[in-house]
C-alpha cells in the first residue's frame, strides 16, 4: 500500500465515524494514530460524552471486532481474561473472555480492583494472554481503549503506574460545543439509525501498520525526542520521569503522523503535536511543587520550550 492510499484510507475511516461521532476530531485522529502505532489509549472525560459510541464505531470501520467490558469493584481477573469450564465428566473447555477482540473498550477502569486492572497487562504489552498456563495469543489489530472516572471519585482505584505507563497515548473527551450539540439534536434520527460499513480490512490496518515501520526518523529527530524525555527527567519539580515508553510511544506515532500527511519521514512538528498526549499522564509532580499548583502539563510547556528544534 502507497504512502498517498494509506492517507486516504485513514481519511475515509475518519469520514465514517464521523456519521456517528460528531465532532471530537482530534480524538478521532489521534485514536487511529494510536492502532497504526500498535499502541493503547486511556481516555478520561465526563459520562455521556460519547466515549463508548467511538470506540464501537471505530472497530467497525476497521472491520474489526469490538467487545466492552464495564468494570465493577468485584469484577475478577476471569471476567476478563476468560476461564476453562469444567465438567463432571472431568473434561474442560476454554470461555474466551471479552479480551478477545480487535478493540477492547474497557471502561471505567478505575472502578475495579489493582487486581482486575492486572488481568489486560500482558495483553496490552505481549498480545497474549495466560489462562492456567496455557497462552493464547491475541488477533492483530489489537487495542484497548479505557476509561477512567475522574481521579478520586466515589468508589475508585487509582490506577498504579505500572498500568499507566503501558498507554500510549491519553485522550480527552469533553462536552460537544453548542454548534456540535445543536448538530446531534438536528441529526438525531439518521445517527440512531446509521449503520458504520468497514471501510478497511484487519489485513489493510496490518498493512499500514507495516508500512508505518517504513517511515523515515532522522537521528536529528531521535535526538529531539530524547532530549524532551530527558529534560523532564531531570525537572526539579518532578517526582517520577516517563520510562522509555514515553520515547517509544512519540517515535512510533510520530511516524504514523507522517504517513497519514502522506510524507514518508518525520518532521520536528508530528514530535510537537503529540507530546501532551503521550507524555503528560506519565509525569508525577512532587508534593511540595503541587502546593505551588505546578501541573504535568506546566512541566511540557516549560520544557518544549527550552528544548531547541531541529532543522531537518
Amino acid at each position: 500500500m502507497e504512502v498517498n492510499k494509506a492517507a486516504d484510507l485513514y481519511q475515509s475511516i475518519l469520514n465514517e465515524v464521523s456519521k456517528v461521532v460528531v465532532g471530537k476530531e482530534q480524538l478521532k485522529e489521534l485514536l487511529l494514530v494510536a492502532l497504526i502505532a500498535g499502541g493503547h489509549v486511556l481516555i478520561e472525560g465526563p459520562p455521556g460524552s460519547a466515549k463508548t459510541t467511538l470506540a464501537n464505531s471505530f472497530a467497525r470501520a476497521i472491520g474489526g471486532t469490538f467487545k466492552r467490558v464495564q468494570l465493577t469493584p468485584d469484577m475478577m481477573p476471569s471476567d476478563i481474561t476468560g476461564f476453562y469450564l469444567y465438567s463432571t465428566t472431568g473434561s474442560s473447555s476454554f470461555v474466551p473472555g471479552p479480551i478477545f477482540a480487535n478493540i477492547v473498550l474497557a471502561d471505567e477502569l478505575n472502578r475495579t480492583t489493582p487486581r482486575t486492572q492486572a488481568a489486560l497487562l500482558e495483553a496490552m504489552q505481549e498480545y497474549q494472554v495466560t489462562i492456567e498456563r496455557e497462552t493464547f495469543p491475541l488477533e492483530k489489530p489489537y487495542m484497548v481503549i479505557a476509561t477512567q472516572l475522574q481521579s478520586g471519585g466515589e468508589g475508585t482505584y487509582p490506577l498504579t503506574d505500572v498500568q499507566v505507563d503501558r498507554f500510549m497515548l491519553r485522550l480527552f473527551s469533553g462536552y460537544s460545543s453548542i454548534e456540535e450539540e445543536e448538530q446531534v439534536l438536528n441529526n438525531i434520527d439518521s445517527i440512531d439509525n446509521h449503520d458504520i460499513h468497514a471501510i478497511a480490512t484487519t489485513a489493510e490496518i496490518r498493512e499500514i501498520q507495516a508500512q508505518a515501520r517504513e517511515i523515515h526518523v532522522s537521528p536529528l529527530v531521535n535526538k529531539y525526542i530524547v532530549a524532551i524525555v530527558n529534560s523532564l527527567r531531570t525537572d526539579p519539580d518532578m517526582l517520577s520521569g516517563s520510562s522509555t515508553r514515553a520515547s517509544i510511544a512519540l517515535f512510533k506515532c510520530a511516524r504514523v503522523m507522517a504517513l497519514f500527511d502522506g510524507r514518508d519521514f518525520v518532521i520536528p512538528d508530528d514530535i510537537k503535536k503529540l507530546v501532551y498526549p503521550a507524555l503528560e499522564h506519565r509525569i508525577k509532580v512532587k508534593p511540595e511543587a503541587e502546593m505551588d499548583d505546578v501541573t504535568p502539563r506546566m512541566l511540557l510547556d516549560r520544557t518544549m520550550e527550552k528544548i531547541p528544534v531541529p532543522k531537518i
